[in-house]
């Protein structure tokens, strides 16, 4: 635990080799410092110490009402301030992917590599967002759209829903009612992943759902910086099969992301393969 330069708490964990590389990872919509792989020895034997933190509103963090994507670079600083860190790498999923560039674009000088995966784009009225997203994630769109008071009452019932079935099964973490690709389902079915979804679900919302709130009300406005200014090696990493932020966001962040490395997966959606996760954070890792 830490503080942030305002003086909100902020929980954060580590994981991973405590003499490696700095690598922050932040965490998707919802979630919490408890997402991660299992298996920590993956991090560690690419020489990295992982570090995940509570975005604000979310568990033992307090909320930041009114925040904006670009706001989580004064959190990180924060914890890394703490933690006597000069120099490290970022990298985030889905919710926490504009996040990590949000990061990347406005300390290069600490930065040394970032990472995008399954991240949204901008929200624009010239870009094509929700052609090809599930009908139930649109529905989260739009009550953020709506605004604070349609969107808390509606993700509360979601949540408790979630808790639900999360606690009988987290295989079911998303319900059967969403069309995910048989490359999520077969993730979501690894029984060891199956605590580390219990334990993630139920910190993030142990205190509420305005964290998943905020992140919602922050991703569909302006994030507060342009992902063009980024100059830090970045990769921008997509499925094809992705329902929950369909392929064009990936592509649009591909074009957008000044020299962006792209990874486009052809027969993996929105939670990619942990099988893959040792190169990716070594790739994080090198520079």
């Amino acid at each position: 635990m830490t503080k942030s330069a305002d003086g909100r708490k902020l929980a954060f964990a580590e994981w991973g080799d405590p003499e490696g590389f700095p690598v922050f990872q932040l965490h998707g919509t919802p979630g919490s410092r408890l997402g991660r792989h299992p298996d920590e020895s993956i991090y560690a034997k690419a020489g990295a110490r992982l570090i995940t933190y509570n975005r604000p509103g979310y568990g033992g963090s307090d909320r930041n009402h009114g925040r904006r994507v670009v706001d989580c670079v004064s959190d990180v600083v924060a914890i890394a301030d703490d933690l006597g860190l000069e120099r490290f790498a970022i990298t985030g999923g889905s919710g926490g992917g504009p996040h990590s560039l949000a990061v990347a674009a406005s300390l290069p000088e600490r930065v040394t590599r970032a990472a995008c995966a399954s991240g949204p784009a901008p929200l624009s009225e010239d870009f094509d967002w929700l052609t090809g997203m599930d009908p139930l994630n649109v529905r989260e769109v739009e009550w953020a759209l709506q605004g604070e008071d349609v969107l808390v009452p509606n993700i509360e019932r979601e949540g408790a829903e979630a808790m639900e079935r999360v606690a009988a099964d987290p295989s079911k973490l998303l319900g059967d009612d969403w069309d995910l690709s048989e490359a999520d389902r077969a993730t979501l079915a690894r029984e060891e992943f199956h605590e580390v979804i219990r334990a993630d679900l139920t910190e993030a919302l142990s205190t509420g759902v305005y964290g998943w709130a905020d992140d919602m009300l922050a991703l569909v406005q302006p994030w507060g910086f342009d992902v063009a200014d980024i100059r830090v090696p970045t990769r921008v990493i997509y499925g094809v099969t992705d329902v929950l932020v369909p392929v064009q966001h990936g592509e649009w962040l591909a074009e957008h992301v000044s020299n962006a490395e792209v990874v486009v997966e052809e027969d993996l959606g929105h939670m990619g393969d942990p099988d893959l996760l040792a190169e990716r954070i070594g790739w994080l890792v090198r520079h």
